[in-house]
């Protein structure tokens, strides 16, 4: 994979696209893609600290994922921040309407940001969305 720069939005609190968006993130991270994640919306809250609760499936492929030992999301977005070049930001309005603070969030998060900044960032990447 030649380096690139890929930006990733996170909306959906789904197990099989979270697990996606994760697996996107990673694999472009340690390929040594920039990577800049946005969390919003039903994705923020599976990054509360502690939260051990598992996503809910959309279907049985999600269902399957967990009875096959795949690597959880949230392990896959930490290794894509500590082994190769991935920020991880919550939404800022996100946090506003879920009255979240910031250290309520998992620590390997980068500092709130808004989708205006974001997408202002995002210009001239891969852009995908989950």
């Amino acid at each position: 994979m030649s380096s690139t720069k890929i930006s990733i939005m996170v909306v959906s609190g789904s197990r099989e696209r979270l697990q996606m968006a994760a697996m996107v993130a990673s694999v472009g991270a340690v390929s040594g893609s920039e990577v800049t994640v946005f969390l919003s919306m039903n994705a923020l809250s599976w990054f509360l600290k502690g939260k051990r609760r598992q996503a809910p499936a959309e279907g049985e492929f999600g269902e399957t994922m967990e009875s096959k030992n795949v690597p959880p999301f949230k392990d896959l977005f930490q290794k894509a921040v500590e082994l190769g070049d991935a920020k991880i930001y919550p939404c800022s309005m996100a946090m506003d309407v879920l009255s979240t603070k910031r250290e309520q969030l998992e620590p390997y998060l980068e500092e709130p940001l808004g989708l205006t900044k974001f997408l202002s960032d995002a210009a001239g990447s891969q852009v995908w969305t989950f």
